[in-house]
């Protein structure tokens, strides 16, 4: 993205338009990149934290539970680099296409609850791990706890990581579905946040 689009691109909830699809500002490529890597590690963490709680208890559910753990951190540093990317590199302002009206009111609505759930999952995966008797890790390094073990606040933050979990899982099927559509009906769209090369097929 060159420096005009830097500056011309809105901010969630802006009105500038970009009129053509031909012509639109793309995602600065540093944003491209922590969205995919971003994408892959979600889809990573949500097998894999599907899988290990049917795995009997051993070594290798300890190595699937701590694997779990760090790359957790991993995503919730991820999200917070694409947050100061998109204060430092705005995104660009909607197609005059698709902007305006309820689809655009449901998507922005949908980007902001979708951070909000990439933080929260994380994070009460962390406090409800520093509420255990067990060492939490970041891939083998000892982190600080927040509290003496507690099962009550275990059992509660744990509770509010399930129910986050699943509504992300939600909220990527709408996303999905959402980026499906754009890609059908060929305005633009889609080709923002692709790499460049695939952007153009």
């Amino acid at each position: 993205m060159n420096g005009e689009a830097l500056r011309t691109a809105g901010l969630p909830g802006t009105v500038e338009t970009t009129a053509a699809p031909a012509a639109a500002a793309r995602y600065a490529l540093p944003a491209i990149l922590l969205h995919w890597l971003q994408a892959a590690l979600v889809l990573w963490l949500l097998w894999l934290g599907w899988n290990m709680v049917e795995l009997p208890k051993g070594a290798e559910r300890s190595a699937a539970y701590a694997l779990h753990k760090s790359l957790g951190i991993v995503a919730l540093l991820l999200v917070l680099a694409r947050l100061v990317v998109r204060r430092l590199a705005p995104p660009p302002a909607p197609l005059a296409t698709v902007a305006g009206g309820r689809e655009a009111v449901l998507a922005q609505a949908a980007h902001r609850v979708l951070y909000a759930l990439l933080l929260v999952l994380p994070l009460a995966g962390y406090l409800a791990s520093s509420f255990t008797p067990y060492a939490m890790k970041f891939f083998g390094i000892e982190l600080p706890r927040l509290g003496a073990p507690d099962e009550a606040l275990n059992a509660a933050f744990k509770q509010v990581h399930l129910v986050a979990g699943w509504a992300l899982v939600a909220l990527l099927g709408l996303h999905v579905a959402a980026a499906v559509r754009h890609a059908l009906r060929r305005d633009g769209t889609l080709s923002r946040m692709l790499p460049g090369r695939l952007s153009r097929n």
